[in-house]
């Protein structure tokens, strides 16, 4: 095994995944006030039935301290329609439900409104936007949805989108390949392999995100750059056999490795071909993306 190989899997092994994990969120002070402090508005009684349901969700805050635990509360809560379009939300309520200072209130309501789902308007207050107005390529949005309601939609979008944008770059990057990175993504198909091999699926999932991030950071497209996050996103909250990726198996290395190949050949044909027999659906998800075509 090489020593990267060897690396990251005992890193893998010693850390979490970096996503809260089933309960992990029921730590956090604020979660679970006492019902005698609970504010009384409708607002947020509403809501009270499912917020041990929207904590227990993996966390798309990764964790930052209070400020970055609200974000991820009132984040769910939005996606999930426990607070629905154009609910007010009043920060001194906010501030009293879940025990924080004014300030992380403000400073969470600025990062939800930054991604679309809340508004702040003079003699208007915050309150809670339409689902057509939200920043849906965000990736905490992304995972928000994939653990919420709209979770079938949610990993379907993501798996079309990706049959999209994957292809092409892998066709592009087979033109800009750069001996390091040409390196770096075999290491990645080579730490998939142990991993496999071990039974250890979180060194096995956090090569073939990089695996895929650097790929599409390689195809020299830089509009194309900036949606890497949405395939990160989609390999993290994917949650089923939606594509080759999803889960460990001999045929998706064997995709893999082809792309590797074909990049250090600058065959991009050959390059796109596997990447869509990577993407290309299981038997038992049939439709949820198409079949490649011809050419």
């Amino acid at each position: 095994m090489s020593t990267l190989a060897h690396t990251m899997m005992t890193a893998a092994r010693s850390s979490d995944s970096g996503l809260a994990g089933p309960g992990d969120l029921d730590r956090y002070p604020y979660a679970e006030a006492p019902s005698a402090e609970r504010v009384g508005p409708a607002a947020w009684e509403a809501a009270e039935p499912e917020l041990g349901r929207v904590g227990r969700r993996a966390s798309g805050s990764r964790g930052r301290g209070l400020h970055g635990q609200l974000v991820q509360q009132l984040g769910q809560m939005i996606v999930s329609g426990d607070l629905g379009a154009d609910r007010p939300l009043v920060p001194e309520e906010i501030g009293q439900r879940f025990e924080v200072s004014r300030t992380v209130v403000r400073e969470s309501l600025r990062v939800l409104e930054a991604k679309g789902l809340v508004s702040a308007r003079p003699n208007v207050g915050t309150r809670v936007r339409p689902v057509s107005d939200w920043n849906l390529l965000d990736p905490d949005i992304i995972e928000w949805r994939a653990y919420g309601p709209q979770r079938d939609d949610q990993r379907r979008e993501l798996s079309e989108l990706r049959w999209t944008i994957e292809p092409l770059a892998a066709r592009l990057a087979a033109g800009h390949g750069r001996d390091d990175i040409q390196q770096r993504l075999g290491d990645m198909v080579e730490i998939m392999g142990h991993a496999m091999g071990q039974g250890d699926a979180l060194t096995y999932a956090r090569a073939d995100a990089e695996f895929h991030t650097l790929l599409i950071q390689i195809a020299g497209n830089r509009m194309l750059e900036h949606l890497h996050g949405i395939v990160s996103a989609a390999l993290q909250v994917s949650g089923g056999p939606v594509t080759g990726c999803d889960r460990p198996t001999e045929a998706s290395l064997t995709h893999h490795l082809r792309i590797v190949d074909s990049l250090a050949a600058g065959d991009g044909a050959g390059a796109e071909t596997a990447m869509r027999q990577l993407l290309t659906v299981h038997p038992e998800v049939e439709r949820v993306v198409p079949a490649p075509r011809e050419h």
